[in-house]
């Protein structure tokens, strides 16, 4: 597996001092345009705020209170959007796909840029609409924080905590399958 995708982990331990330049975010972002979609429906959209700007500010307005203790020690805070569509589900299914490559191909670029990507789903998505004027038929999916690793001993406990927790998932034979569901793909291979 490549170190990009092996050393990635959604930390909150971020330095509040650190700062990212606008053309590191706009790399950043413009890694998510360039993420595959859908029939070229391309529906993914960004707003974007880095500390100490409107934008970041109303960004952490709009946080829920599991994250508003450690995301506004970001540098930076993407909004990622993607259209809505009850009415079709399937254009609506493929956005929310859509959304998630976005992210993750953003989440890889901050990494390679010596940043870490926290995505949130704990946010106001209403209070998102009304703070930017995202107009009907879009769908705030995801709040990206970004930021500098702070150093460990000057983290709340809390925080620091949560962040040296061991990064795991489950096994991959009890998430791949091959003929039946619950049969492994690859037996041959160790499970861990």
């Amino acid at each position: 597996m490549h170190e990009l995708i092996s050393g990635r982990w959604s930390a909150r331990g971020y330095d509040p001092t650190a700062s990212i330049s606008v053309d590191d975010v706009a790399t950043i972002v413009d890694a998510g345009r360039w993420a595959p979609t859908w029939g070229r429906m391309q529906p993914v959209r960004f707003v974007v705020g880095r500390r100490d700007d409107p934008t970041f500010a109303a960004l952490t307005g709009i946080l829920t209170r599991g994250n508003a203790g450690w995301a506004p020690r970001s540098a930076a805070l993407i909004l990622v959007c993607t259209t809505e569509d009850p009415d079709d589900a399937k254009a609506d299914t493929y956005a929310a796909v859509d959304c998630g490559l976005a992210v993750g191909q953003m989440i890889l670029q901050a990494q390679a840029l010596g940043f870490n990507a926290h995505p949130m789903a704990g946010f106001d998505a209403e209070a998102a609409r009304d703070a930017f004027g995202i107009p009907a038929g879009q769908r705030p999916l995801v709040l990206l924080g970004i930021g500098a690793l702070a150093e460990p001993s000057s983290l709340p406990d809390d925080i620091r905590a949560r962040d040296e927790k061991p990064r795991t998932r489950l096994p991959l034979d009890e998430v791949a399958f091959a003929g039946q569901w619950g049969t492994p793909a690859f037996p041959e291979l160790p499970t861990t």
